[in-house]
């Protein structure tokens, strides 16, 4: 079994557009075309079984047509291969609590931050209180970490010290997942400061070009029960992601731990 935990798409109507747009300011290639069949072709060829899709909302007044949308594509589908949505967040949500609420009424397992397009670094107040009722909510959040490419040059906004700052302020949040293997572009940061605290890392983006010996290097330090396989897809292949994974020859154990077992401990599915 596979489950790829950081994907994306987009309602058909907008996908191409969104997928132009994004790839022209990140300067990035896109390796599917943003929709719902484009994903399910995608797994279906590369052998994923499930893929969780985290939308990135930018402005407050998304939250509805972002979440009715994520809700939909969890109505729609319960077989293999099977698409599950988290919901969408933004900390400009005056009434977060009770949107929190509503998204765990609403069935959704966690929800998906993204600082960077959301002009909010990680330790704001207002993600502190956001990340507090998600806790007590038992709900998963996941967020960008790191350089983002449509931000170059622009100061990073969720950084390990900003993680850090934000874990000992809420207790800690042992399902939190900090996507890109902690923080893109920076690794040595992430192995020093944050490798060996109870919080999640996805691989999305970043596995394609990390070297075995410092993959190896984080799962000493960081466990191989705290790493999620991930792809970013459709800002990676999914095909070449596997690929990447088992180049590493990792034994079997570790192996099934990031592509699927931690997943389904996390998901609990």
């Amino acid at each position: 079994m596979v489950i790829d935990l950081h994907t994306h798409i987009f309602p058909d109507k907008i996908a191409e557009a969104t997928i132009s747009a994004l790839s022209k300011n990140a300067n990035i290639m896109a390796h599917a075309n943003g929709t719902k069949n484009g994903l399910i072709e995608s797994m279906r060829s590369s052998g994923v079984d499930i893929s969780i899709n985290l939308p990135a909302m930018t402005k407050a007044s998304q939250l509805g047509s972002i979440n009715t949308f994520a809700k939909c594509l969890n109505e729609e589908n319960h077989t293999l291969p099977r698409i599950i949505s988290f919901a969408g967040f933004h900390p400009d949500i005056e009434n977060y609590k009770e949107e929190l609420y509503k998204i765990k009424e609403n069935g959704f397992l966690g929800i998906k931050l993204h600082p960077d397009y959301q002009g909010t670094f990680f330790d704001d107040e207002r993600y502190i209180s956001i990340l507090k009722c998600a806790k007590e909510l038992d709900l998963i959040t996941v967020t960008h970490a790191g350089l983002d490419g449509a931000f170059v040059g622009q100061e990073i906004k969720c950084t390990p010290s900003r993680v850090l700052r934000v874990l000992d302020k809420i207790g800690g949040y042992s399902k939190l997942v900090l996507a890109h293997l902690g923080g893109n572009e920076l690794f040595d940061e992430v192995y020093k400061e944050l490798a060996g605290c109870d919080v999640y890392f996805d691989t999305s983006y970043v596995l394609i070009n990390t070297k075995k010996e410092d993959f190896l290097k984080m799962i000493e330090k960081h466990t191989a029960d705290k790493i999620l396989f991930a792809t970013d897809s459709p800002w990676q292949s999914q095909g070449q992601m596997i690929d990447k994974l088992k180049s590493y020859e990792l034994p079997k154990e570790i192996e099934d731990k990031i592509l699927y077992k931690n997943a389904t401990k996390l998901l609990n599915i």
